[in-house]
């Protein structure tokens, strides 16, 4: 449902999504992650609530990191209220990285091709154009009430002091008439589609399309832990999301569930 739709500002048209989500558009907030857990909180927002803000004043990644949040790129929160296990409702963040890699691919031209950086990173020509953040909002006896994914994506800016390479959809070759609207209209129609596929056949093609547009995979890494650094070979994906890296050292093989990946040069 598009219930809720409010008209952002210059936006060039209202977006057209599939009848599962509901669209809560806005100008300006300081994070949609922020908004979507106000939402949850103050009137239990249904499943499939989908906010979009034409700009964030806060947007922040992975570790509370600032994300930059002009006007002109897609900035997201969608409300999940997944009846499973929080150990597989995060499986649902992979699901989100292939449709964004699909949807990517509805918008650019032939031959530009969107590969997936664990945990949470979409790059484009080994640049990052997306990442994702997964919070969980839990009820008070502890059990998960909602999960939220944010999103954002590079459609016209990117920062250029990033401490990853970025880039944008228009810097990749966008045509002049791929707006964050466009975007934002792909990637619910495939977020939807690999979304059912989950429900129906579990984590298992998810994984096997993730680690096939897995950027690394098979070659030497670096992992940076809050307390270490790792270094070996990304051998693959395991059931529960985390990187399976075969060690440098001769240790056994590592299970990291959080980190900061880098490649080889």
């Amino acid at each position: 449902m598009n219930e809720g739709y409010q008209d952002p500002g210059d936006s060039p048209r209202r977006p057209s999504l599939p009848p599962a989500f509901r669209l809560v558009a806005l100008e300006c907030v300081g994070s949609t992650n922020d908004e979507a857990r106000r939402l949850v909180a103050d009137a239990d927002a249904e499943d499939g609530t989908l906010v979009w803000a034409r700009e964030q004043t806060g947007g922040r990644g992975r570790l509370g990191r600032d994300w930059n949040s002009p006007r002109g790129n897609l900035y997201l929160s969608l409300i999940l209220r997944p009846e499973c296990p929080l150990s597989e409702a995060v499986q649902l963040g992979f699901v989100a990285a292939i449709a964004l890699c699909d949807a990517i691919g509805t918008v650019m031209p032939p031959m530009v091709e969107a590969q997936v950086k664990w945990p949470n990173d979409i790059l484009v020509n080994d640049c990052k154009i997306a990442g994702f953040l997964l919070e969980t909002v839990l009820s008070s006896d502890g059990s998960m009430q909602a999960l939220l994914l944010g999103m954002g994506v590079n459609v016209r800016h990117y920062p250029e002091d990033a401490r990853y390479p970025a880039t944008s959809l228009r810097a990749e070759g966008a045509a002049s008439d791929v707006d964050e609207v466009a975007v934002l209209e792909a990637f619910s129609r495939h977020f939807l589609k690999w979304t059912n596929r989950w429900l129906d056949e579990g984590f298992s093609p998810v994984r096997a399309n993730w680690l096939h547009r897995a950027k690394g995979r098979g070659e030497r890494i670096e992992v940076r832990l809050p307390n270490e650094t790792l270094h070996g070979v990304f051998r693959d994906l395991d059931e529960a999301g985390a990187l399976c890296l075969d060690r440098e050292d001769g240790g056994d093989l590592r299970r990291i569930y959080a980190g900061d990946v880098f490649f080889a040069e």
